[in-house]
């Protein structure tokens, strides 16, 4: 038998998915919800508890309670390098059109806030393991973050690393204020004669950091994919290590593979 504030929560979670709490919505006080389901203040505590940890509900400090607004979702399948690829030898008017965040969610530029951060490092040992270079070799370290001008919470966290000295041909891959770049890592690439050949991406999930939950804007109870992508050239070297850390909410992971023919 349903506890009673399971049932609280059931009606409320019913009232939101069939549209009659709208998005944004401020919900009654807890104490008016006491009064209308005729249960104590803290069953309904305990109800809103539940609902915030589903991430139907916001519950802010001195404000109240409001119905979540739906966020952006973001499907990653597996063409999307090769959709990259296509784009990079492609004019620049038209690889600036659009681009892997656009290709992911469907929105469109002007859709999106972006946000990139460039530093040098050197490479501590399992970046130097990944690229096969010393220990202590300068690496240019890329952060970047993208969000829906509507939203607050970026689709995702970034940190890209490059070996510097195999791209410094090209001084303006060294220079963040040239972001976003049209057509992406991979055109970037192509400027200094590099070829991607492959990429592969291995995948766990884990509940977030602290910090994770907070920029990410995670609903209690919510945990994150994190992606490592290492890019290789035509010639088996690794040029690109990505370090991808997903929102579980609003990502899902999609993956063609397609047979051989008999």
């Amino acid at each position: 038998m349903p506890k009673a504030y399971e049932e609280i929560a059931d009606d409320l979670r019913r009232s939101i998915r069939d549209g009659e709490r709208k998005p944004g919505g401020r919900l009654p006080s807890e104490a008016e919800l006491a009064r209308h389901y005729g249960r104590s203040v803290p069953t309904v505590q305990n109800a809103l508890r539940l609902l915030g940890a589903e991430g139907l509900i916001d519950r802010r400090h001195g404000s109240g309670t409001f119905v979540r607004r739906p966020r952006t979702r973001a499907i990653r399948d597996n063409g999307r390098y090769q959709w990259e690829k296509d784009r990079a030898r492609m004019p620049e008017a038209t690889r600036a059109q659009t681009g892997a965040t656009e290709h992911d969610t469907g929105l469109v530029l002007d859709d999106l806030v972006f946000f990139a951060r460039y530093r040098e490092l050197t490479a501590p040992t399992d970046l130097a393991d990944a690229f096969g270079v010393p220990e202590g070799t300068v690496l240019l370290e890329r952060t970047y973050r993208t969000r829906h001008t509507a939203e607050t919470a970026p689709f995702s966290l970034v940190t890209s690393y490059l070996v510097r000295d195999l791209v410094a041909a090209n001084p303006a891959l060294l220079d963040e204020t040239r972001e976003p770049w049209p057509g992406g890592t991979q055109h970037q690439l192509h400027t200094v004669g590099i070829e991607v050949d492959r990429v592969e991406e291995r995948c766990t999930a884990r509940p977030p950091t602290p910090e994770e939950a907070r920029e990410l804007d995670l609903p209690a109870g919510t945990s994150v994919i994190v992606l490592r992508k290492t890019s290789y050239d035509t010639r088996d070297r690794v040029v690109d290590v990505t370090a991808v850390t997903l929102p579980g909410d609003r990502t899902e992971l999609l993956f063609t593979t397609r047979l051989e023919r008999w």
